[in-house]
């Protein structure tokens, strides 16, 4: 019998019209997926990664046991070297997921009498992780510098080691730090820097840190390959002796069964194909596309939708509030009855009163099919 418990628990997710449900495939013109460059659908890495598989004689289908056993296939050598050498990294670290990457990280770095200050906004993967750490935890204000400093004052006093946790563009809100100002204050309070780089990579070249040179600054940052990569994957980027120390200590990278050969792959022809997009001049890179896309989207908002009430950001995540589950529901359904594919973040996932529509621009999104379904929200809205 299903405890009572759960089902009550499942019966107020119903009366909050917050049921989390399974989505399906759909026709619809895409403004959800985190896949901003197009490469999960790409034919030319599709193809690159079949044929270095033939080429070099990997016709098979899994790793057979976790890296530690039988599981570290050559190729994670090999990729961990180059995603080093694109990353401007000491050493790297790959974990099967961007959850995982953070759960490995968070559970067994910081340690007891350590403290953690965290944006109050950060992924529930980081969270997650920071809640199996030993140390203590403490949030600041999003973005707010002036919370971040009055903490760090304060704990720094207490001469333990302190660890400082952003994202550099947050996943849900689309914003960025102000990843300078937090660099200094770190360097001031004599605290480790950790930036989740997941919606970054691929968007703001292979980076945000890379793109401010800020890699010598940062003790860790975590780097996903779902996203703007377009396959499947993770990694930590960090000194020799932090990636050491995850080989012996991170649970979920030690008992975790390693990713195919297919996965490694997949992984080193979608780095290939980003960095030669960024290489190019041509305006039909993909790279070049997204960033057009980004500043039409926005340019619309700033000259025709001021009234609706978006935040600000320059990344290819753009999000409208709309208060309340059913009505952000019911708009996101009737856009979605015309064609265009846009998802309702519901709280509990978003804090009550600041529910959403999450717009994702892609580099395959026309100009036109941005400016109708713009159109078509602030009809409906």
């Amino acid at each position: 019998m299903f405890p009572d418990k759960l089902h009550n628990k499942l019966s107020k997710r119903i009366e909050n019209d917050s049921l989390r449900t399974l989505g399906k495939e759909n026709n619809l013109v895409d403004f959800s997926s985190n896949d901003y460059l197009g490469f999960a659908k790409s034919d030319v890495i599709f193809k690159n990664t079949h044929q270095f598989l033939i080429e070099n004689d990997l016709v098979i289908n899994g790793s057979t046991g976790s890296r530690l056993l039988s599981g570290n296939h050559s190729l994670y050598t090999a990729l961990e070297k180059q995603l080093c050498q694109w990353h401007q990294s000491e050493a790297s670290l790959i974990f099967n997921s961007g959850y995982n990457a953070n759960l490995g990280f968070f559970s067994c770095v910081p340690q007891r009498g350590d403290v953690i200050l965290y944006d109050e906004y950060s992924h529930a993967s980081i969270r997650d992780g920071i809640q199996l750490s030993h140390s203590k935890s403490y949030k600041f204000h999003h973005n707010n510098l002036k919370d971040l400093k009055r903490l760090l004052a304060r704990y720094s006093e207490l001469n333990v080691h302190i660890y400082v946790v952003t994202e550099s563009v947050f996943s849900m809100d689309g914003d960025s730090p102000n990843l300078i100002a937090i660099v200094n204050l770190c360097k001031q309070y004599n605290a480790n820097l950790i930036v989740d780089e997941a919606h970054a990579v691929g968007v703001f070249g292979i980076g945000l840190v890379q793109t401010l040179n800020f890699e010598e600054e940062v003790f860790a940052r975590i780097v996903t390959f779902g996203k703007a990569l377009g396959c499947h994957g993770a990694a930590v980027l960090g000194s020799r002796q932090l990636i050491d120390y995850l080989v012996n200590f991170s649970r979920p990278f030690i008992y975790t069964t390693g990713l195919s050969p297919h996965s490694l792959v997949a992984i080193k022809c979608s780095y290939e194909e980003l960095v030669n997009s960024y290489k190019e001049e041509k305006s039909h890179s993909s790279s070049n596309q997204l960033k057009n896309n980004i500043q039409f989207f926005s340019q619309l908002l700033e000259k025709q939708y001021q009234q609706l009430n978006f935040i600000k950001c320059k990344s290819a995540i753009q999000s409208c509030i709309i208060s309340g589950n059913e009505k952000v529901k019911s708009i996101a359904g009737q856009l979605q009855k015309k064609g265009f594919d846009v998802k309702p973040i519901l709280s509990p996932t978003v804090p009550e009163g600041e529910e959403r529509l999450r717009f994702c621009l892609h580099s395959y999104n026309t100009q036109e099919q941005i400016a109708q379904v713009l159109a078509l929200l602030c009809k409906f809205a």
